[in-house]
C-alpha cells in the first residue's frame, strides 16, 4: 500500500468539455428554439435579425440550420428539376395539339395563377414555402388540364363547320360546367388540410389559385384564342 501523497504533489480542479460536437470538422454550438404558437417561419423572421446583428468573437461564425435551411436544400433540389419537367410538359401540349399557338394561350394562363395564390396566401398569412411551391406546381398542372379541355372543344366546334367567334362561345357554355365542378370538388378535398399547420400553405395555394385560375380557364383563355386567331 502506498499512500497517495507520495506521488501526487496537488490536486488542480478544472473544466473540460466532457462532450465535443463538431460539424463539418468544426467545433459547433446548436441552439435549439421551437415557437409555442404560430409558425416556425414566422419566428425566424422575427429573430434572425437580432441573432445576426451579435459581435461574434475572433474564429466564430454563424450558420442557420433546422427548417430554414432543409426548406431552402428542398427548394434548390426542386429548382434544378422543374425546367425539365416544365419543357416536357411543353413538348406534350405542342405534340397534342400540333401547333405552337395554342399552348402559347396555355401556358400564358399559368403565370396568371399566381394572382389566385398571392390572394389567398396573404388573406390567410400563410407563407409560400416548400409546400406552398409543391401545391403551385400541382396547380400548374390542374390549370394545363382545363384549358387543353377547352381548346380541344373550340377546335371540336370550328371543325363542325361553326365562325370561330361562335365556336369559341359554344364550346365555353359547354365546358363552364365540368371545369368548375372539378375545381369545386378538388377545393373541397383540400378543406381538411387546412387544419394541419405543415399542409396548410399547400391546400391554400390550390384552392385559392384553382378558384382563380377557373376564371383564367372560362375567361381569359377564349380571349387569348380569339386574339391570337384574330375572330
Amino acid at each position: 500500500m502506498i499512500p497517495l501523497r507520495q506521488v501526487v504533489s496537488e490536486f488542480d480542479t478544472a473544466f473540460e468539455d466532457e462532450i465535443v460536437n463538431r460539424r463539418n470538422r468544426k467545433r459547433t454550438i446548436t441552439v435549439f428554439a421551437d415557437p409555442e404558437k404560430g409558425l416556425a417561419t414566422e419566428l425566424f423572421a422575427r429573430v434572425r435579425p437580432q441573432v445576426e446583428a451579435l459581435e461574434l468573437p475572433p474564429g466564430y461564425s454563424l450558420e442557420w440550420g433546422g427548417e430554414y435551411k432543409d426548406s431552402g436544400n428542398a427548394q434548390e433540389a426542386l429548382a434544378s428539376t422543374i425546367p425539365v419537367f416544365v419543357l416536357a410538359m411543353i413538348l406534350v401540349t405542342i405534340v397534342l395539339f400540333n401547333s405552337l399557338r395554342q399552348p402559347l394561350i396555355i401556358w400564358l394562363c399559368v403565370p396568371l395563377a399566381l394572382i389566385g395564390v398571392t390572394v389567398g396566401l396573404l388573406s390567410t398569412g400563410q407563407p409560400f414555402g416548400f409546400m406552398a411551391l409543391l401545391g403551385f406546381l400541382s396547380l400548374m398542372g390542374m390549370l394545363i388540364k382545363n384549358a387543353i379541355v377547352l381548346i380541344d372543344q373550340v377546335n371540336i366546334e370550328a371543325e363542325s363547320g361553326k365562325e370561330l367567334v361562335t365556336a369559341i362561345v359554344d364550346a365555353g357554355v359547354s365546358r363552364l360546367r365540368p371545369v368548375a365542378m372539378a375545381a369545386l370538388t378538388t377545393a373541397l378535398g383540400m378543406i381538411p388540410l387546412l387544419m394541419d399547420a405543415f399542409f396548410a400553405s399547400m391546400a391554400i395555394t390550390i384552392i385559392g389559385g384553382l378558384m382563380f385560375a377557373t376564371v383564367l380557364t372560362m375567361v381569359i383563355v377564349p380571349v387569348f384564342y380569339a386574339m391570337f386567331y384574330r375572330a
